[in-house]
Formats: structure tokens, C-alpha cells, sequence
């Protein structure tokens, strides 16, 4: 049987085979081409029945090729006889067989196989519409019929294409319920069944291509017929023979050429695609959507541009909340919440201890969600999430340092240059400023989402890191000594040294004390108290004595164990949408679901042990981190009046950082391989940051941008494949579900979280991190950098057929590659420094 690939009944006969690409004789491609040439042609043919398709397919042979009359007879009845299927059974209805008839006779191996009927009709059209085969079939497919047999009777072959005005349900012939539209017939004399039977495959072969599919639809004589097949062979490819295994099967293709580009394009002129490469003004050509160019085109007029956006927009508002009834959408929800708390409570922390709280974790957590709320029912692109960035933080830093260092109001001079930028911001977006955004080349959007995946790869390892010096491991363990390990309270004795007993900021310091020696205290002090908890001895005034009061160290294997696993899991699960194992549906769940279920599992693994790993700790009150500070920041009274005009000069600065993180990422989000149908807005984008830069400002609320990595999740997590695909069809990619809800849900919830600290602090934080690893990990697997970083790596002989290789010299690849490695570093230099705060410009 075919649908888009050739499967075989194998030897048992009793399953079908894998699909593959089928593999024919040349030579029997020339004996169908006679066959079309010599034999009855009817098409158009206005028939109901198989039986009238046979009666006239008998009566309009040519003249040389006619029967006689006895032969007609004996010819229609045999071809009225009821054909018999290789059903595809479940696995218990096999065994249930099994056991019921253990010694089954072999069934034919051919593909077809006229029969004289063994059972009732009736049988056969119950069977077929119990068939679960027919999900597999695409929508809208019609039925071809291939017959091949060998006749006892018949001294010169019978050869019949007929071609249905209209689909016809013809009953049992048919494995699955689906109208007919086309039947080809050919049988024959004894003892040449097999050179007719790859004739029947060529046949099966030519009517399963998209292009002869159309010749055949639109095909009104018999030279319209063999002109396709004449077509058919120009693009033949010929394996010559001791070259290769005949009977090997050819497994299908990911990617095969759309039909359209086998007629119009020479492979040589064919654009460079998959992975998405292409050349540098391809990229620039297709931002996102197929039409970006107009996207980004100047109207010359104040406003032209936003405008725009509006009317590109506007009519998918209502798809935009619709489209988001989907299962899927619950999965990204949960998914993009639990990265984003994660985030913002780590940025947060960071922002506490530049500003001497000022703004802190709260903040954070109310800034994310109004800001992202806002954005995500407003902006031109809702599928971008909103966070705080690497440089913002830098330059508040930097700005809280200058007030201080001036004696100037921290948040009131940083609410005027939110001002300014938002200003600034607004003029931008009237000038149509976004223009400038089809300069971006892929170049620069592979060296800024490879730095902020290595951002985020980076910390993810730090945080753990930190976690060791929490938690230390007892590196001088022995076993032997097991009986001088010990922990006391001491009361009234004077406090350790430093280097002995100490808090550090997230947990104890590592002794300096050698535990395989003997310990120091050998006689308890009367003054101490072995009954009191490790918090009752400090909070008593207490001190710690012995020599295992600083070693936790089975928080500290447990936490690398939860994080390795939970990175692991969530690279698995997203992977087995492509597994052999289980049913596509399920397939499907557990890679959608793949981030929930890691993180399900590993908190249940957690709590099963028992250990104190740290938790996840958002705000359990709605209260300013600093009680010094407001919500309302008024714009004079604590500075000189002069700050609003000097305010003017930082607050370029970071126009132009807001600027490049924000449209450099939209460019990212908007790329063609994405397939977005919606279109994008950078006008509108820009606008909606600008204006929340005016609120957030004026509570003291931190400043948001584009995530780069937590968006590009987010879009992954909505990819959309067909729902059916033929057997060894790869399902298709159609596109990312485009809605504004589950950006809404996720910062909805991050208003929420305060009021749910009590469930969220059984989340363990190694869990979180190993979530942000993958997040970084895919993020940097889907740049076509990492691909070229793996040739400089590769011999030639064992680097994959990447299309860019056909058409660029080797060293000029691996050139290009180092350039980009090389500025990546400067990048990260340029990161770590203080001058972080420009490096969205030197992108």
C-alpha cells in the first residue's frame, strides 16, 4: 500500500512493513509507459458501482488488445471477486489470534491480490469501518486501486486506467472507507507475474507523486497521461547496480522539496533553507513574517509606521484570545510562569543589594505583572515576555552609586530619566526609527542570543556553585572516625574563631578544623546543652562546638542530583514527541507537558527524601522591601531643580540599550522559520515599553524589556505540527499559536504569588535552576552558530549535508564561525566589566 511512502506485507504476513521510499526497475517504468499506451484509457468515466467500472472498462478495449467473449466473462467475474486486506491490528487483538489459532498459513506477500471470497461482504465493510488505519489518512484523501495478478486463461496481458468523473465509495475494495477516484488493472499470462507486479509499483509509485497527481486530475486524453510520465522520468534518479543493496529500504526523509519548487526552481538556483540558513539578504527579506518588508517600511509620515502596526493588528485581536483554547496553551502557562518567578526573585535579590532595597523582590514581582500584563493585551508581538535584564541592572547600580555619591534622591532622579526615555521612546516610534531594524543581520541576532543563552547557561551553573559553599561537603571524611564527630551548644563559652564556626550569607562556612584528627573537645562544658536546636542555640546567644556542625552534605548531593536530573528530563521529554514508543497522542502530551512533569517529578523526589534543600521564596506580603521609600514618587522636593534637565544625558544611554535589547530580540521572536502569521509590530512594541517606562518609573518599579531566552521558551513551547501524517511522514510544522493568553495568565499569576508563597516553597530552587539550564541550552541550539561550532570540531567526511556547504568553501565557513566566536568573547568581556551597561550596543 502507498499513501506519500510504499509499505510491504513482510514474509509472516502478518504486518505491514516500515515505510520507506520505494526503489523500482528502471525497466518496468518502460513496460507501464507501453502499457498507458497500448491498453484501455477511460477517463471521466460516470460510473457508481465497480461492477459498471468493469463492464466498461471490458466493452472499450482497443481493437488489438479485445477479448473474446468467453474470456470477458471469466475476466469480470474474477475481478468481482472480493479482495481480502491486511488489516493493521492492535497488539492484544494479535495475541488473542495467537492464541486462538496458533498455526496460521503465510498470506500472499503481494500487494494486491484478487481472491474468491471466503467471507461475506458484509464482513469486509465491517472490518474497513473499524480500520483505525484511516487516521493516518490525510483529510480529503481519495482512493487509487492498483490490481496485478496472474490468469491462467489469458494468453496476452489485460491493462485498464480509468480515471472516475467523481469519487466513488466502492465498498469493500478499499482497506479504508475513502471514495475512488482512479483504478489501474493489469493482468496477465503465467509466469510473468513478477515482472508485472513492479509495473503494478511503478504505477502505485507515479499516482502517489504530487506533480503526475495533477497531470492525471487535469488530463483529458491519452497523451496527457504519458507527457506526465515523460515528466516523471526527467527528474528519475538512477542507482547503478553493485552499488547498492536492492532490497534495502530507503527510510523517508525530514525535509522533502515542495512540488512547487521541483517545476519552477534548477536545485543549483535553489534559496538555502533548513536551519535557516540563508543568505545574508534572505534574512533581512523575511523577518519573521513573509511580508516584514512592509512591516518595516517608511511611510514618511509622524506616527505612519505605529499606525500600521495597528491595522496589521487589530483584526487578529479576537483570534488573539480564541486560539488560546488549546491544552497546549496551559502547558506554556505553567511553563513561562515558573521560569519567570524564577527570574524575576533572582534579579529581585540582585536589585535589593545594588539599590540598599529600594527595589527588591516585591517590587519585582508587581512590576512583572502589570508591566507584562499591559503588554501582553496591547502590544504588536504578545508572545514576548517582559523581564529585567543584565545591563538595567548594571545601570542602576551605577545610578544608585552616583546618588549617593551626591547626596541625590535615588528614585526621584531615576524617575526623570524614565521620563526622558520615555520621550525619547515616543520620538522614536513617530520617526519610524524601527526601520533600521532590516539592517539586523543574522550575524548580529546569533551574537545576542548566543551571549544571553550563555547567560543564562553560565548562571545556572554559578547558582549551584553556590549552593557548595552553603551546604559544604566534609571532603576529610573517615569512616573510622565516626564516634568523634559531634555537635554541641555551647553557652558561655566565647565565640569561636572565624576560621571554626561562622554564618555565611547563605548558610555555614566550611570549618577549618582537620575531622580525621581527633577531636579538640574532648570533655563537655557544664555550660552546654545537647538538647537545643541549632536556631535555639544562636538565637540563646549560643555557640557552636564540635566537629560536624558545618558539613550538610547530603543537601548538596541531592541539589547537583535534582538539577542534573530535572536538565536531563526536560531534554528527554522534549524529545519524545520523535520517540517510537507509544501512540502519537501520548507522544505529544508528554513533550508539551515535558517541563511540568520534570518539575512534578523532581518535587516529588524531593519531598519523598526529606532533605532541606533550598526553596523557592517569593514575598508573603504586600509591604515595600525598603520601609523608607513610597509608591508614588513625586518629581521634586528631594533634588535640585536642575536634575530634570541633567537627566536628560543618562537617559540616552538608555533609550539606546532599551532600543537595541528590545528590537534585537523582536527580530529573534519574528524570524520566518516561526512561520507567524500574524505579523509583527516593532512600532507598537517600542511604544508600549516606552509609556511603562513612565509608571514603573513613578512607583519605583523596576524597568523591563524583552527576555530574549524566555521568549524564544515561550514560542517553543506553542509550536503547532499537522495532527496526522501518513506512515513515514514527519509531522509538518505549521507555525507557532499566536494569542496574547498565555502571556496574560503567566503575569496574572506573578500578581498572584504573594498569596501563593505556601505552595510555591516546595519548589526546590536546584529544580528551577536545572529549568533555566535547558531554557539556555535550547535556546542555544536553535542559533545556526552551534551548528558551525560543531564542524570545527568535525572531519570532513563525517560533517552532515548542510545545505550552505554545497555553496560556501569550507575555510570561508569556519572564518565566518571564528569572527563570530571571536566577537562573542568580546562580548562577554565587555559583560563582566562594568561597562555591561553598553553592550547591547556593541551587539
Amino acid at each position: 500500500r502507498w499513501i506519500k511512502f510504499e509499505e510491504k506485507v513482510e514474509d509472516s504476513g502478518v504486518r505491514w512493513s516500515a515505510p520507506h521510499v520505494p526503489a523500482l526497475p528502471l525497466h518496468s517504468l518502460f513496460q507501464l509507459r507501453t502499457c498507458l499506451q497500448k491498453g484501455t484509457m477511460l477517463l471521466d468515466l460516470d460510473a457508481l458501482s465497480f461492477k459498471e467500472i468493469i463492464d466498461k472498462a471490458l466493452s472499450e478495449q482497443p481493437e488489438e488488445a479485445e477479448l473474446r467473449p468467453e474470456l470477458r466473462g471469466h475476466l469480470a467475474a474474477l475481478l468481482l471477486c472480493q479482495p481480502r486486506h491486511q488489516t493493521t491490528k492492535s497488539l492484544l487483538r494479535l495475541l488473542a489470534e495467537l492464541a486462538l489459532s496458533p498455526c496460521q498459513g503465510r498470506h500472499s506477500t503481494q500487494p494486491w491480490q484478487l481472491l474468491h471470497p471466503e467471507c461475506p461482504a458484509t464482513e469486509s465493510l465491517s472490518l474497513q469501518l473499524r480500520n483505525q488505519f484511516k487516521k493516518k489518512v490525510p483529510p480529503g484523501t481519495e482512493a487509487a486501486h492498483v490490481a496485478v495478478g496472474e490468469v491462467e486463461f489469458l494468453e496476452k496481458p489485460f491493462t485498464a486506467f480509468i480515471r472516475l468523473r467523481r469519487g466513488v465509495a466502492l465498498g469493500s475494495l478499499a482497506e479504508v472507507a475513502l471514495p475512488s477516484r482512479f483504478l489501474f488493472i493489469l493482468l496477465c499470462p503465467q509466469d510473468k507475474m513478477k515482472a508485472y507486479h513492479e509495473v503494478g509499483r511503478a504505477m502505485a509509485t507515479l499516482l502517489t507523486d504530487e506533480l503526475f497527481q495533477r497531470v492525471a486530475w487535469q488530463a483529458e486524453h491519452r497523451e496527457d497521461i504519458i507527457a506526465g510520465m515523460e515528466a516523471f522520468l526527467d527528474e528519475l534518479t538512477v542507482l547503478p547496480p553493485g552499488k547498492w543493496d536492492p532490497s534495502a529500504r530507503i527510510p523517508p526523509q525530514s525535509l522533502l522539496p515542495f512540488p512547487h519548487r521541483r517545476t519552477t526552481m534548477h536545485p543549483s538556483d535553489q534559496q538555502l533553507h533548513g536551519n535557516g540558513d540563508m543568505s545574508a539578504a534572505g534574512n533581512r527579506a523575511g523577518l519573521g513574517h513573509p511580508h516584514s518588508w512592509e512591516e518595516l517600511k517608511r511611510t514618511g509620515r509622524l506616527f505612519g509606521g505605529l499606525l500600521q502596526d495597528i491595522r496589521r493588528k487589530a483584526p487578529w485581536y479576537g483570534s488573539d484570545f480564541s486560539d488560546a483554547l488549546h491544552p497546549q496553551c496551559l502547558s506554556a502557562v505553567l511553563y513561562i510562569y515558573l521560569a519567570t518567578v524564577t527570574n524575576a526573585t533572582t534579579f529581585g535579590g540582585m536589585l535589593g543589594d545594588a539599590t540598599a532595597n529600594m527595589q527588591g523582590v516585591l517590587e519585582n514581582f508587581l512590576g512583572t505583572a502589570f508591566a507584562g500584563s499591559i503588554f501582553c493585551l496591547f502590544s504588536g508581538q504578545p508572545l514576548t515576555i517582559l523581564s529585567s535584564t543584565g545591563p538595567v541592572l548594571v545601570f542602576e547600580r551605577l545610578l544608585f552609586s552616583f546618588s549617593q555619591d551626591h547626596s541625590l534622591d535615588y528614585l526621584e532622579f531615576r524617575l526623570w530619566i524614565g521620563l526622558w526615555v520615555a520621550f525619547f521612546g515616543v520620538v522614536l516610534v513617530a520617526t519610524e526609527a524601527s526601520h533600521l531594524v532590516r539592517y539586523f543581520t543574522r550575524f548580529t541576532e546569533e551574537g545576542f542570543c548566543a551571549l544571553i543563552s550563555l547567560i543564562f547557561i553560565y548562571d545556572s551553573l554559578k547558582k549551584m556553585r553556590s549552593l557548595a559553599d552553603a551546604f559544604p561537603i566534609n571532603w576529610q571524611y573517615r569512616l573510622d572516625n565516626v564516634t568523634s564527630y559531634r555537635c554541641t551548644c555551647n553557652l558561655s563559652s566565647p565565640a569561636p574563631a572565624p576560621g571554626r564556626v561562622g554564618e555565611g550569607l547563605g548558610g555555614p562556612e566550611v570549618s577549618g578544623h582537620d575531622p580525621s584528627s581527633p577531636p579538640a573537645l574532648s570533655l563537655q562544658h557544664p555550660a552546654t546543652l545537647a538538647g537545643l536546636s541549632r536556631t535555639q542555640c544562636l538565637g540563646r546567644g549560643g555557640h557552636l562546638l564540635g566537629t560536624s556542625c558545618q558539613y550538610v552534605p547530603d543537601v548538596t548531593l541531592i541539589s547537583f542530583l535534582l538539577f542534573g536530573v530535572t536538565f536531563l528530563s526536560c531534554t528527554a521529554f522534549k524529545r519524545f514527541r520523535s520517540s517510537r514508543y507509544f501512540p502519537a497522542a501520548v507522544r505529544k502530551l508528554v513533550s508539551d507537558f515535558a517541563i511540568i512533569l520534570t518539575i512534578l517529578a523532581s518535587c516529588a523526589i524531593d519531598a519523598t527524601l526529606g532533605l532541606e534543600t533550598p526553596k523557592l521564596l517569593v514575598p508573603s506580603e504586600l509591604k515595600s522591601t525598603n520601609p523608607a521609600r513610597s509608591w508614588i514618587i513625586f518629581p521634586f522636593g528631594a533634588n535640585p531643580w536642575w536634575v530634570c534637565l541633567v537627566s536628560a544625558v543618562p537617559a540616552v544611554l538608555v533609550m539606546i540599550l532599551i532600543f537595541m535589547d528590545q528590537q534585537i530580540t523582536a527580530v529573534i521572536l519574528n524570524r520566518r522559520e516561526y512561520k507567524l502569521q500574524k505579523g509583527a509590530g516593532f512600532h507598537l512594541d517600542l511604544l508600549c515599553v516606552s509609556l511603562l517606562m513612565v509608571v514603573t518609573s513613578a512607583t519605583g518599579l523596576p524597568w523591563y524589556v524583552s527576555a530574549t531566552v524566555i521568549s524564544l521558551a515561550h514560542i517553543e513551547s506553542l509550536r503547532k505540527e499537522s495532527a496526522t501524517s501518513a506512515p513515514g511522514e514527519h509531522p509538518e510544522f505549521l507555525g507557532i499559536r499566536e494569542q496574547r493568553l498565555t502571556g496574560l495568565a503567566v503575569f496574572v499569576l506573578m500578581g498572584v504569588s504573594v498569596f501563593m508563597a505556601p505552595v510555591l516553597k516546595h519548589i526546590p530552587m536546584p529544580v528551577l535552576y536545572g529549568v533555566f539550564l535547558h531554557m539556555g541550552v535550547a535556546a542555544l541550539n536553535s542559533i545556526q552558530l552551534t551548528d558551525r561550532v560543531r564542524l570545527l570540531l568535525m572531519p570532513a567526511k563525517h560533517q552532515p549535508d548542510l545545505p550552505y556547504l554545497r555553496h560556501v568553501p569550507l575555510c570561508r565557513v569556519h572564518l565566518f564561525t571564528v569572527i563570530q566566536l571571536l566577537c562573542l568573547a568580546l562580548l562577554w568581556v565587555i559583560k563582566s566589566t562594568m561597562a555591561a551597561i553598553i553592550f547591547p550596543v556593541m551587539v
